[in-house]
Parts: structure tokens; C-alpha cells; sequence
């Protein structure tokens, strides 16, 4: 007798793949996920919208955790996913996503609460994005790593265009304050995890 394959049996042979494998499995699984809300959101004529992030609301803080799954229409998510697959991707394969994914998606949101225009309301990953990217383009730096020092060199040559994102604008639809707090929480996330490898690799094992 046979069996269908369980989550857990799944989950065993995705290990058992490459990294670059599993990394570009999973970057395919966030962003069909991500293509999955966003139909569901306009079957219901954009009612999951609502749940973005109102500034300085009580109500509205929950859209922390939810701003990021949602977008304003298909043009804003595939605006997102453009550049957030490769950098996601690339995270992937640092072994550090899940930490600095919610180091800069708790920092993003909270910026965008604190400081956003208010009656507004905000959706959208693009400040886990400018997270991801000012990760990768400063860790080298914490990390004392010149390989990592180069690869943050020529991702800022590609994608140093995109960080003009973090600077105030009047009016308009684009959260400059979800990208500036985004990027602060990318430095904060490389800054955090070099401090805590460098305390690690310093503590004496017995």
C-alpha cells in the first residue's frame, strides 16, 4: 500500500537539495503565494487592501504583519517581485532570510506606522525589499568579508538607482518612509547578526 508524501517527508527531501536549489524553490513558492493574494484580493475588489498599515491607529497596527503580502494592484506586484525574487533569492542562500526578512519587515512597518501620512493607507513589500538590498550591500562591511564587500559593490552598481526610493517626496503614491525604514532595518539586521557571530566564534567551548 502507498502512501501520498507527507509535509514533513516533503520538507525532508527539500533538504536534502542543493542550497541554490532550495533557495530558488522557496523564492518560487513567496511569490506564487504572493500572486495567489493578490487574485483573491481582486476577486474581492480589493477588500484585503484595507488591512495595510494606518498610521497611528490602533486598528491599523496589525497591518504591519499583513502590508507586505498585499499590493495595490497587478502592476505594483510585479513591480515588487521584479526586483524581489533576485534579491530574495540571494538572501536565500546567505542562510540568513527568516532574521533579516523580519528584522526589516518589523522595522519597515513600524517606520510607515509611526511616520506615514495620516488617513492613508499603506501596502506593499517594497520596504522589505530596500531591507533585503541595504543587507546585502552593508554586510561585508560588519562582517569584515571582502567577498561580501564586492558582491555589495556590484549589487549597488545594478541596484543603486533603486535606493534613491528612501528619500522624502511630497504627495504621491510611493512610501518613501516604508523604503527609508526598510534600509535602516537592513543595516540593523547585518550590524545584529555579525555582532552575534563575532560573540560566538569569541566564546570558549569546554
Amino acid at each position: 500500500m502507498t502512501y501520498p508524501p507527507t509535509v514533513s517527508s516533503a520538507g525532508s527531501r527539500l533538504r536534502d537539495k542543493p542550497l541554490w536549489i532550495r533557495s530558488g524553490i522557496v523564492m518560487a513558492i513567496i511569490v506564487a503565494g504572493l500572486f495567489v493574494i493578490e487574485a483573491i484580493d481582486q476577486a474581492t475588489n480589493f477588500q484585503l487592501d484595507d488591512n495595510g498599515i494606518e498610521p497611528r491607529q490602533l486598528d491599523g497596527l496589525d497591518g504591519i504583519v499583513w502590508a507586505p503580502l498585499l499590493h495595490a494592484d497587478w502592476a505594483h506586484l510585479i513591480g515588487n517581485v521584479t526586483v524581489g525574487a533576485v534579491l530574495g533569492y540571494m538572501l536565500l542562500l546567505t542562510r540568513r532570510f527568516v532574521v533579516v526578512t523580519a528584522i526589516v519587515w518589523i522595522v519597515s512597518g513600524a517606520g510607515i506606522w509611526l511616520f506615514s501620512p495620516p488617513y492613508t493607507v499603506t501596502v506593499g513589500a517594497s520596504g522589505v525589499i530596500f531591507g533585503w538590498l541595504t543587507f546585502l550591500l552593508v554586510r561585508g562591511i560588519f562582517n569584515r568579508e571582502i567577498w561580501q564587500c564586492l558582491l555589495g559593490v556590484a549589487l549597488l552598481l545594478i541596484y543603486g538607482s533603486v535606493l534613491w526610493g528612501v528619500l522624502p517626496t511630497v504627495g504621491g503614491t510611493v512610501s518613501w518612509q516604508g523604503h527609508l525604514f526598510g534600509a535602516i532595518g537592513g543595516v540593523v539586521a547585518a550590524w545584529w547578526l555579525a555582532t552575534r557571530d563575532r560573540k560566538k566564534a569569541a566564546t570558549p567551548t569546554y
